[in-house]
């Protein structure tokens, strides 16, 4: 049996709601990530979606090689029906776009290689959207990014260019200046293969670190069908991503900030039971893609992503549990935007605080000499000096107003 190829790194979708990033990420897989009925509902991705898609080499027209994804293949095969060679694995996260599910968004992107900003080519360069992803993917200090500007079949040539012009301007002066700009419709798979090339090229394979296992819960499941019968029940099923070492079927795990009793938490404690990643069992959870860990917990307890925002690792490992905190406030700096010039914090005010994978509503307690202290409705277990992203209503809108380091607080659970 030849050795299961494991993902290497971790792509996240970012863009306006409905510029196309549920179908760059079809054209790119081969499968819809937008699984849920309401999404089919609503036409818009609600909850994270994550796939892994292989890269593979195949011969092109001029004998060389090419590398195309799992949505290019034909019944397995390269174009020209050649058997493709597997080059890599890599992981894609489809994060929605609209606004007021901002927190889904940043609560994915803790921990990604490298991100895919999807534009519509059809609409002025930034959409408010566009705006505050990028901005999330600038405080998560992200280096890497890829431009597609989709939707390329809904305008003519002079429409393309003057969008090009204005992503170039947007980009200007950041980070992300001189990142690739690839034309393309999704729709249609027009520029897939070049998408898929570049992913190859400026991705490059998340080294397997070391150290106690942790992992942050972007997902948790009850897999049981209604009516199951008591013996067969699975128990519940955590997704999300490894950040550091690896665990194995058999070994036993702390979940914090775990179950609030009265005024404490208590861990959860389990064992895991299976791995996997997409449909495929494997020996090991480890950094580098996304995977799913059953374990032996009751399903309720995992069931409708009740355990999101979680950290998983080895018992006694894991950092403290907070019920507030005190943070080192830094605000985000657009000279051009005078809404957020303008944003304090008073006390009683809401704020949404993002820590690794956990997106927590929080209460201002008060704000003075650049320390934000904040009482949150929901204990996040973190280390001390972790970066934290702050958004606030802002004009009836949900926006990024800054980034904290955690300094001080509250601990319920050491």
């Amino acid at each position: 049996m030849s050795k299961y190829i494991y993902p290497d790194a971790i792509i996240t979708t970012a863009g306006h709601v409905d510029h196309g990033k549920t179908t760059l990420v079809h054209a790119l897989s081969g499968v819809w990530v937008a699984r849920y009925s309401e999404e089919i509902k609503r036409a818009m991705t609600v909850k994270l979606g994550y796939i892994t898609i292989g890269l593979y080499e195949c011969p092109s027209m001029e004998g060389e090689f090419r590398v195309i994804s799992d949505g290019l293949l034909k019944d397995g095969k390269c174009p020209n029906g050649d058997e493709p060679k597997l080059k890599r694995k890599v992981s894609i996260l489809d994060v929605p776009g609209h606004e007021v599910l901002i927190s889904t968004m940043i609560s994915g992107i803790s921990y990604v290689d490298a991100a895919l900003l999807v534009i519509d080519a059809s609409m002025p360069v930034p959409q408010p959207q566009t705006e505050e992803h990028f901005t999330a993917l600038s405080i998560m200090g992200l280096n890497k990014l890829i431009v597609v500007q989709n939707k390329l079949d809904l305008v003519n040539k002079e429409q393309a260019l003057e969008n090009y012009r204005q992503i170039k301007q947007f980009l200007k002066g950041t980070w992300a200046e001189g990142s690739p700009i690839i034309p393309a419709s999704s729709l249609h798979k027009v520029n897939i293969e070049v998408i898929s090339s570049l992913i190859d090229q400026l991705v490059p394979p998340r080294e397997v670190s070391g150290g106690d296992f942790r992992m942050l819960v972007l997902r948790s499941f009850n897999v049981n069908r209604p009516g199951t019968p008591p013996d067969k029940l699975v128990g519940g099923v955590l997704g999300g991503t490894v950040i550091r070492g690896s665990a194995r079927v058999g070994d036993e795990v702390e979940i914090r900030p775990g179950l609030k009793l009265g005024n404490k938490y208590e861990p959860i404690l389990t064992k895991v039971t299976s791995i996997a990643i997409g449909n495929e069992y494997v020996e090991e959870a480890r950094p580098g893609g996304l995977v799913g860990i059953g374990t032996e917990l009751d399903p309720a307890l995992t069931k409708a992503d009740s355990l999101v925002g979680s950290v998983v690792g080895k018992p006694g490992t894991l950092p403290p549990v907070w019920s507030d905190l005190t943070l080192e406030f830094h605000r985000i700096e657009k000279p051009s935007d005078s809404a957020l010039k303008e944003v304090s914090f008073k006390p009683k005010d809401v704020v949404m605080v993002h820590v690794g994978s956990a997106a927590i509503m929080g209460i201002v307690k008060g704000f003075h000499g650049g320390k934000l202290d904040v009482v949150l409705r929901k204990a996040v277990s973190a280390e001390e000096g972790s970066k934290v992203v702050i958004t606030k209503q802002v004009s009836n809108r949900w926006r990024i107003v800054g980034y904290g380091v955690l300094k001080d607080g509250t601990v319920v659970l050491e």
